[in-house]
């Protein structure tokens, strides 16, 4: 287990840890709230934990969050679900993220890329000019607090224009990626009935126009509530019958208006996969999401003025709507829209390179796709100005942080984060003033009290147990749309452990205090009574040249046996003969152990994946056990529902 790794592979050096915003914090935070001035990270975070309303409390003052009426008390209720933040208070989320446009009206605010890779900035003020009319316009179409604005948009300003308005009105923002098919987008908003649609008539990926004028007809006749659609045109035609012109709805010059809502106000709705049923729709609130991104980007990412933060993302994920949230610490945020890997593999990288990127955010699946195709980052591209290379969407290997350290610099910062929709945020992850160790996140995040635990409730360390947070974090859902009584949500996260939110992530807390995910709990690898995470197993197997990518179930038999096949979707040219078979095996038992071995390895057409890249292993596990197709996967949620044939073929011929 990586727990043995002796040495760090990076270190902040000591100028670096003075200027960190977390370590000015902390010294402030020491003097008017009794934080601990000494210990570092590790004492910061137990204080943080312990007095969890002092330090929301700090937190808010440090960030100078605009209350325009005062709580009562930073944490009412605190139990889960259902705890209470900061009552009595009310605010503007959209207010804070364009606060930067006072003092720097003419710096970019927006920096949009497309796949010609040529940056076009919208300034603060601009921003502010679009988001101020466009909010008078939506108030003018009778869109009042509460009511839901939803968008069918890709990666562009307009979308982050979108949701800000809607925002500065209290209504409730709402997207999916224009990639998404009509009936996913219906299994999304049709449960949040909207009454605004923003939608672009098609978009550009890999070099290609996709033209999505039919599937917004079928949205405009299945979504009764709407009131008004707008239309963005993205590639030049004329607005539909009885369209608004995007155009027309920001022409003006309104100083924007910020609605007061509530702390618990809500925000938007993000969706989970929805892999086995109807995505579950969770709202998040303006006052929860505010500080926790304030948090999270603030002192974590160590974001700021004169940062510019990239992250490789689509409307449709969480990360999303984390990268807005880049606004509200008065970052430049860079808005990409296209393949992540056109013209050629190294395509992300020349993006950093060309728009000064400071904090560069990408998906693990990618970094060990440069890796595979041979991409040499700081040889082909000027990154000097990337401080921090961040990963998420799955565990990134350990041969990835290697692959990062020896390609982009030595001296970089790699930050392997881990969090969930459910949150919006990251439980583990970035802190600038910690080690990185290969393998591993740096810590879990300030106010989260994260813990792995045994079933029966015990925490381990060194151990492979369930990932749990036993307190409350502000950005938590306030509810699930349509789940009146909230048993739906109670059911998601508190009924394994009553009171204590339990993610379904296998992870190990290490001695020194950082953190290792092994994948996810609910598909998770029994041999033998041995737990494992599949992360562990794609990790050994994708090392292999011949080896795309690769997806494992562990199936209990009706026998009481254990059948556990490995799937793989091989690279082009190669073939799944015995000598290969063999160096699978092999690497297994030496890398991992004899029981990690898997007792069928299977050529596959491809690996199915969530519509936002996750492998998808327990529709996979249904459907193996025999469950018909209708019942084990959403259809909508796929990114290739062909592929998943192949797997129900499979189930019917060994049964």
């Amino acid at each position: 287990m990586s727990t043995a790794n002796p040495q760090p592979l990076w270190q902040p050096d000591p100028e670096r840890i003075a200027q960190a915003r977390i370590t000015q914090f902390q010294a402030w935070a020491a003097e008017h709230h009794g934080a601990p001035a000494e210990g570092g990270y590790p004492a910061l975070h137990r204080w943080s934990v312990d007095q969890l309303d002092t330090f929301w409390n700090a937190l808010t003052e440090w960030f100078d969050v605009r209350f325009s009426a005062p709580a009562t008390r930073v944490l009412g209720d605190r139990s889960m679900p259902g705890a209470q933040w900061f009552p009595g208070a009310t605010l503007n989320y959209s207010e804070h993220a364009l606060r930067a446009a006072a003092d720097r009206p003419d710096e970019p605010a927006l920096l949009y890329v497309d796949e010609t890779h040529e940056p076009s900035p919208v300034t603060w003020s601009e921003l502010r000019r679009q988001v101020g009319s466009l909010a008078a316009a939506l108030r003018d179409l009778g869109v009042s607090p509460g009511d839901r604005v939803s968008g069918y948009l890709p990666n562009v300003p307009q979308a982050v224009v979108a949701l800000l308005a809607t925002a500065a009105v209290g209504a409730v923002w709402t997207s999916c990626a224009p990639d998404f098919g009509a009936r996913s987008v219906l299994d999304r908003f049709q449960q949040v009935e909207p009454v605004v649609l923003f939608t672009v008539d098609g978009y550009r990926y890999g070099g290609k126009e996709h033209d999505r004028r039919e599937i917004v007809a079928e949205l405009r006749r299945e979504l009764p509530t709407l009131r008004a659609v707008v239309h963005i045109p993205v590639l030049g035609t004329e607005a539909p019958e009885g369209a608004l012109e995007w155009s027309a709805l920001t022409a003006g010059d309104r100083e924007p208006v910020f609605e007061q809502v509530p702390f618990d106000h809500p925000l938007w709705v993000l969706y989970s996969s929805g892999t086995t049923g109807l995505p579950k729709a969770i709202v998040q609130s303006q006052g929860g999401i505010l500080v926790e991104h304030l948090k999270q980007l603030g002192l974590h990412c160590d974001l700021g003025p004169g940062d510019r933060f990239f992250w490789y993302t689509s409307t449709g994920w969480m990360m999303w709507n984390f990268l807005v949230s880049g606004l509200l610490t008065g970052t430049t945020i860079i808005l990409y829209d296209g393949s992540p890997g056109y013209p050629d593999t190294g395509a992300q990288w020349r993006i950093a390179e060309r728009t000064g990127a400071t904090l560069y955010g990408t998906s693990a699946a990618y970094v060990m796709a440069c890796r595979k195709a041979g991409v040499h980052p700081a040889r082909d591209f000027d990154l000097s100005r990337v401080q921090c290379v961040a990963t998420t969407g799955s565990p990134l290997p350990p041969d990835g942080f290697r692959w990062l350290h020896d390609e982009v610099r030595d001296d970089l910062w790699i930050a392997s984060v881990s969090g969930g929709t459910d949150v919006c945020s990251c439980f583990a992850g970035a802190v600038p003033t910690l080690p990185v160790y290969t393998g591993e996140l740096q810590a879990p995040g300030l106010g989260t009290d994260l813990r792995s635990w045994d079933p029966s409730g015990q925490p381990l360390i060194d151990e492979v147990g369930e990932l749990v947070v036993t307190n409350p974090m502000p950005s938590m859902p306030i509810r699930f749309w349509n789940d009146p009584d909230g048993s739906r949500y109670h059911d998601s996260y508190f009924d394994t452990y009553p009171g204590v939110w339990r993610h379904g992530d296998w992870i190990t807390v290490t001695s020194r205090g950082s953190v290792i995910i092994h994948g996810r709990s609910d598909s998770t690898l029994n041999r033998q009574g041995v737990r494992m995470g599949s992360a562990d197993i794609y990790e050994v197997v994708e090392r292999l040249p011949e080896i795309r990518e690769s997806l494992v179930i562990g199936i209990e038999q009706p026998d009481g046996g254990y059948w556990m096949p490995l799937f793989v979707h091989l690279t082009p040219g190669a073939a799944l003969d015995e000598a290969l078979l063999k160096r699978i095996k092999q690497a297994i038992r030496e890398q991992l152990s004899p029981r990690h071995v898997p007792d069928e390895i299977i050529e596959v057409p491809g690996v199915p994946h969530t519509l936002t890249g996750k492998r998808i292993e327990v529709p996979v596990k249904r459907l193996l056990q025999g469950t018909p197709m209708e019942k084990a996967v959403n259809p909508g949620s796929i990114d290739d529902l062909g592929l998943l044939g192949f797997y129900e073929e499979l189930a019917r011929k060994r049964a």
